[in-house]
């Protein structure tokens, strides 16, 4: 169970395991932001341990993942191996910690890059964006397992040059 691993090489910076939930997965609107630097790994797809909300608000139809163990579902999403310079553009695209609260979290692989069933269990410690202050109606929002950007829900996500203010979720 370990969030981050040592490259072979000294020269390689230290990498980290993220996990996305979101509009950064394959197939969603920003996936090309994690990807398009080459210094995003994909390692597998996931489902975190605990049950947490995902939720989509704000007028951009955004997933968040709130601060609230035990409440919602089991998510399902994406870890990638990322190094030092991907985790901060990714802090800065989270707004973290402003906005977003970067939290390592279990999540268990369930289908890794090599394989298309696990067949025993790995555990990791990704980290993961969380929206952590929140008003309490967001928990009264549906709760997602999986997120897509044309899923279902009809709540397509709208692109946005988003400013990180967290008020942006309530309008």
């Amino acid at each position: 169970m370990t969030s981050s691993f040592e490259g072979g090489n000294k020269s390689e910076e230290c990498e980290h395991l993220i996990f996305t939930y979101g509009t950064l997965k394959r197939g969603e609107p920003n996936h090309g932001i994690i990807t398009d630097s080459g210094q995003a790994t994909f390692v597998g797809l996931a489902r975190t341990i605990q049950k947490w909300p995902m939720v989509i608000a704000s007028r951009y139809n955004i997933p968040y993942l709130l601060y609230s163990e035990g409440v919602g579902k089991n998510v399902i999403g994406e870890v990638y191996r990322v190094n030092n310079i991907m985790l901060s553009h990714m802090d800065e695209l989270e707004c973290h910690p402003k906005y977003y609260t970067r939290i390592k979290a279990e999540v268990e692989i369930i289908r890794d890059n090599i394989n298309v069933q696990q067949s025993s269990s790995l555990i990791l410690r990704p980290w993961i964006y969380f929206l952590q202050n929140f008003r309490p109606h967001l928990l009264d929002l549906p709760h997602l397992e999986n997120y897509e950007s044309k899923g279902a829900h009809g709540l397509e996500y709208v692109s946005s040059e988003e400013t990180c203010d967290p008020e942006d979720i309530y309008s």
